[in-house]
């Protein structure tokens, strides 16, 4: 099975950028991130198709953040970080050689495999 190695994250001031990266141990896929910050559900930030050509941003964080890929590496760039980002983070993919390679996928349900998480804390 894909397994999913996330890097980055930390701890970085108001306004501040922060880059977290996602590899996948074989093959390429659809990836996206999520978060989940204390007490709420985990929420889709961004997913990016398996061709790399196609990536969606969630409204409330367009402007803010960007996906990028690099054949099985995924990088979410995240600029102007506001107290409320802080969260977990967590990568995660599409197990599906068949997906088509324009597609994104939002739904946590459409995700299969899920990394371990990294932390990420915006403070002031």
């Amino acid at each position: 099975q894909v397994q999913l190695v996330e890097s980055g994250g930390g701890l970085v001031q108001t306004g501040g950028s922060l880059g977290v990266s996602c590899t996948s141990s074989s093959g390429v896929y659809p990836m996206g991130w999520f978060r989940q910050a204390p007490g709420k559900e985990r929420e889709f930030v961004a997913g990016v198709s398996k061709s790399g050509g196609f990536a969606v941003i969630a409204d409330s964080l367009r402007g803010r953040f960007t996906i990028s890929r690099d054949n099985n590496m995924v990088t979410l760039q995240m600029n102007s970080l506001k107290s409320e980002d802080t969260a977990i983070y967590y990568c995660a993919t599409v197990d599906n050689p068949t997906a088509p390679s324009w597609k994104v996928f939002s739904l946590n349900s459409n995700y299969d495999v899920w990394g371990q998480g990294t932390q990420v804390t915006v403070s002031s």
